[in-house]
């Protein structure tokens, strides 16, 4: 039996170490095991009666409404993300390296805290309303429903295309470009014949992030009064029909599925297309704007705009206005943010202990098992966490049916909540991990083995302390990226345990919105840090 931990880079024609193997095995079997449970209460269910309910009009109207938000929100992503990467990496936009960082903010922003602002401010008797009304303004039109949803996803989804397009046009090989310009192309040919199919791969990447989040998100849509598969499962599951939640789940499932299916598609046929690889844009802007160099700064000062200072505005608004004495059951308390930091921390933590051995497996052995163990534990990533934390419900209190004593034991308890965001989030400190694996130099492995040293004396005395750069990573994305979790959090919190982002959620239900000022800001604060991670690791989401 080979050692856990070897330190070469095996084929697939190598044997593989066990140890490693097994244990990287049944971490990627734990990250799939959510899933099997809803496929067991979909089971359950009748045959005739599931049809009845998957082809009423209800479903239909569900359907229809979530591929119209995700089709919506992805086209008008990428017509933002692309001109905006494009304007702050090959032009010579006025201020572009302020824009390039500007442009990118609205990421910070939980689309939920982005929807109640909006909806504070421009719904028929919102704040804007308010400040028109000495002009005979009595009422704005109606902000509810897909154009709503779509306006809001859209600002806190752009972003996705916008940094991986714009990663793409920092390696770009601008020669390429200087020779279109001696066969006479001028710069809108250029771009289309020349940047485009170069970048394409990276826009395809950052619309797969905008479909998936956009088809996944709960929050937007709910406030929006848009019914969507997220929304009408949480609304199913409270109203204790569950056949239902989780036919529609298993429809949602399908969809995200189809979605990394075309994605996959688009990736092999780009992956015979050459990179730029070439001398970049580090030196400066290659296209020259001339007369449209101004008012070019209108398209990322009206984006950035409208994103950032309408929640800002409202927040702020809501803090310095709000009477603390109306509900004060809703009041913020210090304890929510512990419980967010706790809860955060543990997952963080126990998400990097298991993503290690299956991020340092995948990196040092170039195989068919190495691959498949891997890309299982992306799975969590790509599942709705509405359907995450409904499979969780089933599997803790599945016990009715399959009489599984402990089940009721693990049913709204800390556990089962972290063991949720570790399956969610776990992929974000793999990447990470990975990454910086492969950058260890195997020779200095190879000479403390050398030395006598055994190999896990040598992973612990060498690969670690080299790789801890990226376990740190991956832990600050998990646990930021945790602390914005709402859908699984509402489904498997213990009661009682309240953190910044179910505070937030009852102030929006009881429509007291000033009582989300406080625990909205500090999530800004922390979402904030999430962008400094970001761009200290060069752009790499660990995805």
């Amino acid at each position: 039996m080979k050692s856990l931990l070897s330190v070469r880079r095996y084929t697939s024609n190598d044997e593989l170490p066990l140890g490693l193997t097994l244990l990287s095995g049944a971490i990627a079997a734990a990250m799939l095991f959510p899933l099997t449970w809803l496929l067991v209460e979909a089971t359950r269910v009748d045959t005739g009666r599931a049809w009845q309910m998957l082809v009423r009009a209800e479903t239909l109207e569900i359907l229809t409404n979530s591929l119209l938000l995700m089709t919506a929100v992805t086209l008008f992503s990428v017509l933002l993300g692309v001109p905006l990467a494009w304007l702050t990496v090959q032009t010579d936009l006025p201020f572009r390296r302020f824009w390039s960082v500007v442009v990118a903010l609205p990421l910070v922003v939980p689309s939920y805290i982005g929807a109640f602002a909006f909806v504070s401010a421009f719904g028929p008797r919102g704040e804007f309303q308010s400040i028109l009304e000495p002009l005979g303004v009595e009422q704005l039109p109606e902000i509810y429903g897909l154009s709503g949803a779509t306006l809001v996803i859209t600002l806190y989804t752009y972003p996705y295309v916008y940094l991986t397009t714009r990663a793409a046009l920092l390696s770009f090989d601008t020669t390429l470009l200087d020779a279109a310009r001696t066969l006479n192309h001028d710069t809108w040919t250029a771009f289309r014949r020349v940047t485009l199919p170069q970048i394409r791969p990276a826009v395809v990447a950052g619309a797969l992030l905008a479909a998936l989040y956009s088809v996944s998100d709960f929050g937007t849509p709910a406030i929006m009064q848009l019914p969507v598969f997220t929304r009408q499962i949480y609304v199913e599951f409270n109203a204790w029909n569950r056949d239902y939640a989780s036919l529609l789940s298993l429809q949602l499932l399908a969809i995200v599925l189809v979605v990394l299916a075309l994605e996959w598609q688009v990736r092999r046929g780009d992956s015979s297309r050459g990179g730029g690889g070439g001398e970049g844009t580090g030196g400066g802007p290659v296209v020259e704007l001339g007369a449209w160099r101004w008012p070019a700064m209108a398209l990322p000062a009206a984006v950035t705009g409208i994103a950032l200072a309408v929640p800002l505005w409202i927040l702020g608004l809501w803090l310095v206005t709000a009477d603390p004495n109306a509900r004060p059951e809703l009041a913020f308390e210090l304890e929510y943010a512990m419980n967010s930091v706790l809860v955060a921390g543990a997952a963080a933590l126990v998400a990097v202990l298991a993503a290690l051995p299956v991020a340092y497996f995948a990196a040092r052995n170039d195989s068919l098992v190495s691959t498949v163990l891997e890309r299982a534990t992306y799975v969590g990533f790509a599942v709705p966490g509405i359907v995450l934390g409904l499979a969780l419900v089933y599997f803790a209190t599945g016990y009715e049916s399959l009489n599984l004593s402990f089940a009721p034991t693990l049913y709204q308890t800390l556990p089962l909540l972290i063991f949720a965001y570790v399956v969610r989030f776990m992929p974000q400190a793999v990447g990470s991990i990975r990454t910086t694996t492969l950058q260890v130099d195997p020779k200095l492995v190879e000479a403390a083995r050398t030395l006598g040293e055994t190999p896990t004396r040598t992973f612990r005395k060498i690969t670690l302390p080299l790789i801890a750069p990226g376990m740190t990573a991956g832990a600050a994305l998990v646990f930021l990226t945790t602390m914005k979790e709402l859908p699984a959090t509402l489904f498997l919190r213990p009661t009682g345990f309240d953190t910044l982002v179910t505070v937030i959620w009852r102030a929006q239900e009881a429509a007291y919105f000033q009582y989300a000022a406080i625990p909205a800001l500090m999530l800004l604060v922390v979402s904030g840090l999430s962008m400094v991670v970001l761009l200290s690791q060069g752009g790499r989401e660990g995805l």
